[in-house]
């Protein structure tokens, strides 16, 4: 597994239309809205979580996710699971017993001295470390955007992740509509009596008519050597970003798509600009009049003359 060499910075575009990018569960599952300036938001946690799905997806013939077999693309955030029960994965595949809790009787008269005390903390110390390496190698996501998994009895640590993402934003303003639903059945014979044989019931789902988002990202070589995080994973990332809306169709995101990924690839592992900068050379202006609708009333522009000579832009949608 070949190591990173080189900091990332990336810019990637995304739209929606007539569709609902990201619920906010304390406004109803109305889209995410900045309510001073009315621009839409997405979350980095929603966005990680379509990466992850593309991963889990696109790579489950490489392990058995039933039984939790080891592999270097099991997904540790997913739907339903047990975080716990993924960490004593780890302590069972090393051989390591988890710490005991010592109880007032398993201490001596004056207590346990100084130097045991020191000795057991180093003793689980390395039992963690091993364990969050473990979790590293076996679990994508636990490599590429960290966790924290210092909780229960089978702690594994704290990882941070070389791949962080901001928030999503829209370039301009959108505006959500409720529409009115009607479903012509009812859940229980209660409210069909109630209905009068009349089993039509009412709702209502939140929708933009069209928005497009900016998301900024960051790869750090360093965390990348902590974490294992490799080519094949970074390569992979990149699919994940260009294609996820492929496979994350719903009622409420029928027609999302990854548009444009610009990458700024500096020539060491620290980086040689900084990335406000580099993302400042990439610019967006809506060419249509009245308010947009669709991909192409929008113009995307790069000032390749203001890249330095130490940064490569790639563009990779």
């Amino acid at each position: 597994m070949t190591a990173l060499n080189h900091r990332y910075d990336f810019a990637l575009f995304f739209d929606v239309e007539n569709g609902n990018p990201n619920g906010d569960p304390d406004a109803g599952n109305m889209p995410r809205l900045d309510p001073e300036t009315g621009h839409g938001l997405v979350t980095d946690v929603c966005l990680k979580r379509k990466v992850r799905n593309f991963v889990e997806l696109t790579k489950r013939e490489t392990g058995n996710y039933k039984t939790g077999e080891a592999d270097k693309y099991n997904i540790y955030v997913r739907e339903k699971a047990i975080l716990n029960l993924e960490h004593a994965k780890a302590y069972a595949a090393l051989g390591i017993e988890p710490p005991k809790k010592k109880s007032a009787k398993d201490k001596s008269e004056y207590g346990e001295t100084d130097a045991a005390k020191k000795k057991s903390a180093k003793e689980n110390s390395k039992d963690v470390e091993a364990a969050k390496d473990w979790m590293c190698r076996n679990f994508y996501d636990v490599r590429t955007f960290g966790a924290v998994m210092s909780t229960g009895d089978y702690k594994c640590g704290q990882v941070r992740g070389p791949v962080q993402l901001a928030f999503a934003k829209s370039i301009n303003q959108v505006v959500p509509r409720a529409i009115t639903v009607t479903r012509m059945a009812v859940a229980t014979e209660k409210e069909a009596e109630e209905q009068k044989g009349d089993n039509r019931t009412m709702g209502s789902k939140f929708i933009v008519p069209y928005g497009l988002y900016r998301v900024h990202g960051f790869i750090s070589a360093p965390l990348a050597e902590r974490t294992g995080f490799s080519e094949d994973d970074l390569n992979l990332f990149w699919s994940a970003l260009k294609d996820m809306f492929e496979y994350d169709r719903s009622a409420a995101r029928g027609e999302m798509a990854s548009r444009k990924l610009f990458v700024f690839r500096h020539n060491d592992k620290l980086g040689s600009a900084h990335a406000h900068k580099l993302f400042d050379l990439v610019t967006v202006k809506k060419t249509a009049d009245g308010p947009a609708r669709v991909f192409s009333d929008y113009q995307i522009e790069v000032d390749r003359s203001g890249l330095p000579d130490s940064v490569e832009l790639i563009e990779m949608l």
